[in-house]
């Protein structure tokens, strides 16, 4: 089980450092476009650091066991994060693209779950 945990903490850290990176570096005009919301460009950059520390906080408390309570507190964290992608993904004119973010935050659910009972 720690294996597989390990293999969704990467694989999650690396999609999200990705999306919050992009956040950084797309431009405001092509983010907001065909988009259901129009959310405010700090919104965007919030949510990208968001993503970012994150991602940070999936795998290295647990790696270097300092703190490793924080890595079940990012996954938690980023679940919320992924129900509002969800939702607004969902508004849009391609629905079905809501999938992506769904599953993405049920694997946050998993590592949260996974990891919460072995804190030290």
């Amino acid at each position: 089980m720690n294996i597989v945990l390990w293999i969704v903490q990467i694989l999650l850290a690396l999609l999200f450092l990705m999306s919050g990176g992009t956040k950084f570096m797309m431009p405001y005009a092509d983010m907001i476009k065909d988009s259901p919301v129009k959310f405010p460009y700090a919104f965007f950059l919030f949510i990208g650091a968001c993503e970012i520390l994150g991602a940070i906080g999936l795998v290295v408390p647990w790696l270097t066991g300092i703190k490793r309570g924080l890595t079940p507190l990012a996954a938690g964290l980023l679940v919320i994060i992924m129900i509002g992608a969800t939702v607004v993904t969902a508004m849009g004119p391609m629905a079905a693209m809501a999938v992506i973010p769904a599953v993405a935050g049920l694997l946050c659910v998993f590592v949260a779950w996974g990891r919460k009972g072995a804190t030290a």
